[in-house]
């Protein structure tokens, strides 16, 4: 016989005519909670007050209202909570105790004075009908809510009454098995152990009767019985197991497999990031000599161009010395110029005196013509052409020296430029001998200034050579000796003053040019850290 309840799930919503019902159902409950109630509350209020010792009958009905609210109170919210799907397994359990004081409250208050007699069982038993009858109520209001919400959940089935009164043991142990292993279906149980008392009715005909001969595997259905295991789940256990074991052995074989291959790649990556490292090593190694041979030629080239320039000094000082004689030549010539420009004067002069002589002699020859005309009367005419003739050869003569006298002032003012001419390229050549000689020392004091550059450039990249300092900050240190060779001064300023004294001297170009970069960024970052190296005091040895 199978349970009255059932397996099978009922639909998921009510028709018109079960929500009728349910509502029917719902209010005549509420009435019969009223009634019950009522009654518990005047019974337990008087019992209370009379047999509790409560000081009045006030607070024995406070009491009475107490129990009763929190009973309430508690089935509500097990009926919430199962109607939300989160029903509260243990909140029945308090419910059901104070339910059981208020049964045992309301059979007290029904008790007799003297001795009991069949009626006055009665009575008492009828004070705890309501009660009862009420939670019966509120169980099954319960029950069929949460088999509404949760329509897919298996159901579990009631054993038939009828085999507790037949086979009370047997059936208690079949109840109790069904609680711990979690079945919920009668038929599957009583399943369970028909196949089991058959499985061992088998072994004992195969082994004559005697089930000890049978093997491990074969005897493990009646050993796991008492933990859940059908007949069939026990036989395939040892295959179950087997497999189990072997996955794991597979799951260990790959884990290690998985292991041993991140091993290597770790040591692969590891064995790589080791040669990137030497790699990036050698290439700043290689960088550093290179830089540092790059200085070294450098400064190699500054020594050899501070050496010829040396040289070319020792020349211009020949030339120097060359055009000093030349200057002394031009001197000589320019007195010889001035002295033929004073002969030329003195020729002019007399020149001038004769040309005078020769216009006196002019008025003279006039004079005497004149004397002559007044005594052609008197004179004979070949006295008068002698005179004639004289007066003409005067005549001619001094046009003859007149000419004479024009020529060598001509000559003499020519003279005369020219000796103007001569001084003034005299005076030229003295200049550009001086310009020679002023030239040639500044370019030896540049070129000693160069020479001790160099060597102080030198000393610098032997020292920075034996700090085995970073490409960097040679070059941080290149641009600060750059700074203070071109002359900029930074005592008594602050970093921004030192900063704008740095860029007056040194430019981007130049920091790129001498530093070998193309980035103005990175010329510029070489800037503010040369400035920041001379704050803290860096100066280079002399």
């Amino acid at each position: 016989m199978e349970s009255g309840t059932g397996t099978n799930t009922s639909p998921g919503k009510l028709t018109g005519t079960q929500k009728w019902t349910a509502g029917a159902i719902v209010a005549a409950a509420l009435v019969l909670a009223g009634i019950g109630l009522y009654l518990s509350f005047e019974h337990v209020a008087v019992f209370a007050f009379e047999q509790l010792r409560f000081e009045s009958l006030g607070k024995g009905q406070l009491f009475a209202v107490g129990v009763d609210v929190g009973i309430m109170i508690m089935i509500a919210v097990d009926l919430l909570m199962a109607w939300l799907k989160r029903p509260i397994s243990w909140i029945r359990y308090p419910v059901w105790l104070l339910t059981s004081a208020t049964v045992v409250l309301n059979a007290a208050s029904g008790a007799p004075h003297g001795a009991w007699k069949l009626l006055d069982y009665v009575a008492a038993g009828a004070h705890g009908v309501v009660p009862i009858l009420f939670i019966t109520v509120v169980e099954l209001g319960r029950t069929a809510i949460d088999r509404i919400v949760r329509s897919d959940r298996d159901e579990r089935d009631s054993i038939p009454w009828l085999r507790w009164v037949l086979a009370p043991v047997a059936t208690a142990r079949i109840f109790r098995r069904m609680r711990l292993w979690g079945v919920v279906s009668y038929p599957e149980m009583i399943r369970r152990d028909q196949d089991l008392i058959a499985y061992e009715q088998w072994l004992k005909r195969k082994y004559e009767g005697d089930i000890s001969k049978a093997s491990e595997d074969e005897l493990l259905p009646m050993k796991m019985a008492p933990y859940g295991y059908t007949v069939a789940q026990a036989l395939a256990m040892p295959d179950e197991q087997e497999q189990a074991a072997q996955e794991r052995e597979e799951e260990a074989e790959r884990r290690r497999l998985d292991a041993e291959t991140r091993s290597e790649v770790a040591k692969s990556k590891a064995e790589s990031e080791r040669l990137r490292a030497k790699g990036e090593v050698e290439t700043v190694r290689a960088e550093v000599d290179g830089q540092t041979g790059q200085a070294r030629a450098h400064a190699r080239a500054q020594v050899s161009a501070a050496e010829r320039a040396a040289e070319l000094e020792e020349q211009a000082l020949d030339n120097a010395v060359i055009a000093e004689a030349r200057t002394r030549e031009a001197e000589a010539a320019r007195k010889e110029a001035q002295e033929r420009e004073a002969e030329a004067e003195a020729n002019l002069r007399t020149a001038e005196l004769e040309r005078q002589a020769a216009e006196k002699r002019k008025l003279a020859a006039e004079a005497d013509r004149v004397a002559a005309a007044e005594a052609q009367a008197v004179e004979t005419q070949t006295i008068a052409e002698a005179r004639k003739a004289a007066a003409e050869a005067d005549r001619v003569a001094a046009e003859t020296e007149r000419a004479a006298a024009e020529t060598r002032r001509a000559t003499a003012e020519a003279n005369r430029k020219k000796a103007e001419e001569d001084r003034r390229q005299e005076a030229a050549l003295a200049d550009t001998a001086r310009s020679h000689k002023d030239a040639a020392k500044a370019e030896r004091a540049a070129a000693e200034a160069r020479l001790a550059a160099a060597e102080i450039e030198q000393r610098a990249v032997e020292i920075e050579d034996a700090a085995r300092l970073t490409p960097r900050e040679r070059a941080v240190r290149k641009v600060a000796r750059m700074a203070l060779a071109a002359g900029a001064v930074f005592v008594g300023l602050n970093a921004d003053e030192m900063h704008r004294e740095l860029c007056r001297v040194v430019s981007i170009a130049d920091v790129q040019r001498e530093c070998d970069v193309s980035s103005t960024d990175t010329a510029s970052k070489y800037r503010q850290e040369a400035v920041a190296l001379i704050a803290d005091g860096y100066r280079p040895q002399q």
